[in-house]
């Protein structure tokens, strides 16, 4: 007789929302306190949840917070193949740097996690960034080499092309309260995040002409 392994069991809806608060806050705390200022009661309390509850769906806050690293670096990611899709580099450029500036604007909480995570380096996400960034970082800077090597654009280091991207754009989402305090403004708005993206654009693509 042949016996049939019982199907997967599809969260509840009420199971999703409870678990997307408590990552929410996670990345609201984290990026605040940073991993050693938090811990799981000060995200239960609030949340209004008993500890052995959040327990029950992260089982400890090291789980919990690269929880949080895999929601950022997941919507990162989706980004990141702005460049190697693209047919021509101009329109990979600005592709690429309006996606970045639209997540420093977005997701602020979760920029500053991963940056804490980053500057102190990546204790515990360096197998994930070397796994899955390194490889899109490479196939950038091919992608970039090949339009180089068709005459299109001005070979200069990649590499660093790419880390120059990198810098620019998250500055606006790690120093966006610094930026607008000396614009004499509560905040950035969308006005200078485009201002940025044609800055940003055009400083790297003139960098390129050939």
């Amino acid at each position: 007789m042949t016996v049939t392994a019982p199907a997967a069991r599809t969260p509840r809806a009420a199971t999703l929302r409870k678990q997307e608060a408590i990552l929410a806050e996670a990345e609201r705390q984290f990026a605040r306190f940073g991993f050693e200022g938090v811990s799981l009661d000060s995200i239960a309390t609030v949340l209004d949840l008993s500890r052995q509850n959040l327990l029950y769906h992260w089982p400890s806050k090291e789980e919990l917070y690269r929880a949080v690293l895999d929601s950022v670096m997941g919507e990162w990611m989706a980004n990141m193949n702005a460049i190697t899709e693209a047919e021509e580099p101009k329109a990979a450029i600005q592709s690429y740097v309006t996606a970045k500036l639209r997540f420093s604007r977005e997701r602020p909480s979760g920029n500053a996690v991963f940056t804490r995570e980053i500057m102190a380096g990546a204790p515990r996400y360096q197998d994930v960034l070397k796994a899955q960034v390194m490889p899109l970082l490479h196939a950038d800077v091919e992608r970039f080499e090949g339009w180089a090597a068709e005459g299109l654009i001005r070979r200069v280091d990649f590499t660093h092309l790419m880390f120059l991207i990198w810098s620019s754009t998250q500055a606006y989402a790690d120093l966006a309260p610094q930026f607008a305090l000396y614009m004499g403004k509560p905040r950035l708005e969308e006005a200078d995040f485009e201002a940025a993206r044609e800055l940003i654009t055009g400083l790297v693509w003139r960098s390129l002409e050939v």
